[in-house]
């Protein structure tokens, strides 16, 4: 079989998934222009760099307060209701500010609360939507669709910003606000037409709220391919988030422009996100993801520096272009590589808490920023950034990136069958069970670091406690122990162990003793 084509043309080829990506670029286009109209508006009524960047805060501290709740949602729900509920809601807040600042009731108060409110909308549908958009695309061709989807996000920095400018200079930030409603009615109509697919039925209890919070969180903590990817992408968007927040201080007070020039920024940076992304695919299939993350954090870092020292207009208009090819191509490998590396039962949740990661930091690395560039100058505080940025490459040796094989994100078959007298109630618990193995002479040392490695996969799925014990009265024997929170989220782990962790079962059941078979017990909490 071929291998995938590295282009990004392939996935548009699904009708769906290019309607969807075509009203979603639209929808992308309607929230630069409202960011960038409510910074722009925030610096006319105010003049302080502080509630400037407090806009692109409002915009994404949402995703870092709600991304994963709604990504346990997205994973446990009806992901077409959850995404048009929040359509219809943040249309109902944008005509609410579109309609204050044409009637010149909007202040600066009323302007960050509204566009908070939109974020939030924003933070609710985008894990369901960004897990389902890719459902009509062969697994293979993810890591395209993905870069496709991160073309379109940043081809609407390019042109949102750009036509806000224009829009604003020539009629006010209210008629800006205008279009992002409609903006926001294609996005709704998108998902009316190709809606994401149901998830398959499933005899196991549904898991609620908290319970599947905590689940995304421990697979995170445990899996060592997300978690590296978090943590590097939680650095990079910290540091890079001072240029993106300090842009229009950068355009009014660096290079003396108006709205229409940091329009013209904001668009250099989306535009180099773009040609990026049409060759990251043959740059992914070439280098290593750690050689493209390392090369673009140098290249941010730089541009950040060009924007601290340099006030000539060219100068850093090329430079953003730059600095816009350099986070497309670090977002979009971070983006993909979670995504690809998560089983179907948690990928919404690991899009949130790539979000978290990502926006989290974001938003409270644009608050940091404005307020330092507020304490010790605009120049101080991107050179302070770009060092940041450059040495978030110490991060790659103990966090090093990759994206899972087929085999660690495709569900196994459980080794044992399951033999209760009784079955306990889905909320009963905790549960114990204990795996017991008589193995063949001389082997403890090896058997015991091969079992070591289901320590992570047992803790991802569900244990809240794992351990291996040596039975004292029967030296060739030992019993793996693990204890889960309740019934139904031991059956819950059973079905999420993958190809691989069967693989690792595979090897620990090689060390038992000829006729040996491991034997499972299972225990209920009395008291």
């Amino acid at each position: 079989m071929p291998p995938p084509s590295p282009s990004i043309w392939s996935p548009l080829r699904q009708p769906a998934f290019r309607g969807l990506w075509i009203c979603g670029a639209v929808f992308f286009i309607g929230s630069g222009m409202q960011t960038m109209a409510a910074a722009w508006l925030m610096v006319e009524l105010t003049g302080s760099s502080f509630l400037a960047a407090l806009v692109q805060t409002a915009v994404f501290l949402p995703m870092f307060l709600l991304a994963l709740p709604a990504g346990v949602l997205a994973d446990t729900t009806d992901r077409r209701r959850l995404i048009s509920g929040a359509l219809m809601a943040q249309v109902g807040a944008s005509v609410l500010l579109a309609g204050l600042v044409l009637a010149g009731w909007g202040g600066p108060a009323s302007v960050l609360f509204l566009v908070f409110v939109c974020g939030c909308c924003t933070a609710v549908l985008t894990p369901a939507w960004n897990s389902s958009v890719v459902d009509p695309v062969p697994r293979p061709e993810w890591p395209q669709a993905i870069t496709a989807i991160g073309i379109a996000y940043n081809a609407a920095r390019a042109i949102g910003p750009t036509l806000a400018g224009l829009l604003f200079a020539r009629l006010g930030a209210g008629w800006v606000f205008v279009v992002t409603v409609f903006t926001t009615v294609v996005m709704w109509e998108s998902i009316r037409r190709w809606p994401p697919r149901a998830h398959p039925p499933s005899s196991l209890p549904a898991e609620r709220l908290w319970g599947g919070t905590l689940s995304g969180l421990r697979f995170a903590w445990h899996s060592r391919l997300i978690l590296a990817q978090l943590v590097r992408v939680m650095a990079f968007s910290a540091a890079g988030s001072a240029l993106w927040a300090l842009l229009p201080v950068i355009a009014q007070r660096q290079l003396g422009t108006g709205a229409e020039g940091f329009g013209l920024l904001m668009g250099c940076l989306g535009t180099g996100a773009v040609a990026s992304g049409l060759v990251i695919g043959r740059l992914r299939a070439r280098f290593s993801l750690d050689a493209i993350v390392a090369v673009a954090c140098v290249v941010f870092a730089a541009v950040m520096l060009v924007a601290a020292w340099v006030r000539v207009p060219a100068v850093v208009y090329v430079a953003m272009a730059f600095g816009g090819a350099a986070w497309m191509a670090t977002m979009s490998t971070f983006n993909t590589a979670t995504q690809a590396s998560a089983p179907p039962w948690v990928r919404s949740r690991a899009v949130a808490l790539h979000i978290v990661s990502a926006l989290g930091a974001f938003a409270i690395g644009s608050a940091f920023w404005g307020a330092l560039s507020d304490i010790v100058g605009l120049t101080a505080a991107l050179a302070a950034a770009g060092v940041l940025m450059a040495s978030g490459l110490l991060l790659a040796r103990p966090f090093p990136l990759r994206v899972g094989a087929d085999h660690e994100v495709t569900q196994g078959t459980p080794w044992d069958e399951l033999f209760v007298e009784a079955e306990p109630s889905p909320e009963s618990g905790p549960i114990a069970v204990e795996v017991g193995y008589r193995i063949r002479p001389g082997a403890d040392q090896a058997f015991l670091d091969t079992i070591a490695q289901m320590k992570a996969p047992r803790r991802r799925d569900g244990a809240t406690f794992w351990r291996v014990y040596k039975d004292l009265g029967e030296p060739s024997r030992y019993v793996e122990r693990f204890i889960v929170t309740s019934w139904a989220d031991y059956l819950h782990q059973r079905a999420r162990a993958t190809v691989a962790d069967r693989a690792i079962e595979t090897e620990v059941r090689a060390f038992l003793a000829d006729g040996e078979s491991a034997r499972m017990s299972h225990y209920i909490a009395e008291r």
